[in-house]
């Protein structure tokens, strides 16, 4: 592969990967575990089945197309990537209500800032990046960085939890109990609403597009995947650690509570820079994906992508000191943004058999048997999580 190539991919597959390990990842991981104990185990390989096949479909057609999401679904039907962009941009306007209440809580665990104050800080941050003159470089380096430091330090909480390795492993395999509410929060929150789209967006920026790439794709969207798995698998055997050994976690801030038990002082001093990273690489990936869905749409939007992204920021940064950030709405927007899931994979699927978005492309019929079976269950399970978490 061209060393460009390397460097594009991995851009794509950590923006990915850092646009789904926020806030709301951290929480739902503990959260569930502490529910379904080493069962979870379970539900975390599903999702990263599930993630693995819609990631490939939807990456596949945006790059073979050279189109962004939005213009795809334009093409096959006017006014409807109006509609998706509309959805995917809310969906991560509300996640990043969360992201920078993350951010602020982070702030507070390590410097004793109040949580408004080191969200405002973390927005400042963020829009500084975007201002910056090579804006793009800058937030590939900071993104790569913070992914692997979160990773090494999620890596020693793990180990100091002491989990019981072997009931994680049958119990992946055998689960007790399972959870509807549980999978589609969690898909949702990996490739739901505009975190799938990041990565395939990124690598159109950077210039990766045709057939001859799709070896480029299919590796930036399993990396992707990859990463972000591996998260929450230390983060889902830290926690069950810390249940196993009778701890109780704290439903008003699950991660927090596995932190600190794992590790003590030390652990919850971890526990604020594993969710301040977090949070403000999820606040870069959610602006930078919700600002592509729309920049096409009118040339000044496109010439003044740095100006939009900074009002994204703000607006999100405004509304989080109306609305706040408790668990159960970080839940909430998981679910939902699973329930985006299976219609943005529909319209990936269909415009896959269209030669006026893909040429003579075909995707594999593995990959669309596969996608089509997903987008129907994920449906299924979409609507039945709503309800239960409406009743």
């Amino acid at each position: 592969m061209k060393k460009s190539n390397w460097g594009a991919l991995l851009s794509a597959a950590f923006l990915m990967a850092i646009s789904a390990i926020g806030p709301g990842f951290l929480t739902q991981t503990a959260l569930f575990t502490s529910q379904l104990g080493a069962s979870f185990g379970f539900v975390i390989l599903a999702s990263i089945v599930v993630d693995i096949v819609a990631q490939l479909n939807i990456w596949r057609i945006v790059v073979v197309s050279g189109t962004p999401a939005q213009d795809i679904a334009n093409r096959l039907l006017p006014g409807l990537g109006y509609g998706l962009a509309a959805m995917v941009a809310l969906g991560g306007m509300a996640f990043n209500i969360g992201n920078l209440a993350g951010a602020g809580l982070g702030l507070q665990v390590l410097f004793g800032l109040d949580v408004t104050h080191g969200a405002i800080c973390s927005a400042v941050i963020a829009i500084g990046i975007f201002l910056y003159k090579e804006a793009s470089l800058a937030m590939d380096f900071f993104v790569k960085i913070l992914g692997v430091m979160m990773i090494f330090l999620m890596l020693y909480i793990a180990f100091k939890s002491n989990p019981p390795l072997m009931e994680a492993a049958v119990r992946s395999l055998s689960p007790q109990q399972f959870s509807f509410t549980a999978l589609v929060t969690i898909i949702g929150g990996t490739v739901g609403g505009y975190i799938t789209f990041a990565g395939a967006h990124r690598l159109l920026d950077r210039g990766i597009q045709g057939v001859e790439n799709l070896p480029t794709v299919d590796r930036g969207a399993i990396s992707a995947i990859g990463i972000a798995s591996v998260m929450r698998i230390l983060l889902f055997i830290a926690a069950l650690g810390v249940v196993s050994a009778g701890h109780l976690i704290d439903p008003s801030n699950p991660p927090a509570s596995v932190f600190r038990w794992a590790g003590g002082e030390i652990g919850y001093k971890i526990f604020g820079l594993v969710m301040w990273a977090a949070a403000i690489t999820s606040v870069i990936g959610s602006a930078y994906t919700s600002i592509t869905f729309i920049k096409s749409f009118h040339v000044r939007i496109q010439t003044n992508t740095r100006l939009v992204t900074t009002c994204f920021i703000v607006i999100s940064c405004l509304l989080y000191g109306f609305i706040g950030n408790p668990v159960q709405t970080l839940v909430i927007v998981g679910a939902l943004n699973g329930f985006i899931l299976p219609l943005a994979l529909a319209i990936m699927l269909i415009a896959a058999h269209h030669t006026q978005v893909v040429g003579s492309y075909r995707q594999p019929i593995l990959l669309t048997t596969s996608g089509t079976i997903i987008a129907i269950i994920m449906t299924y399970m979409g609507i039945q999580t709503l309800i239960e978490l409406l009743a």
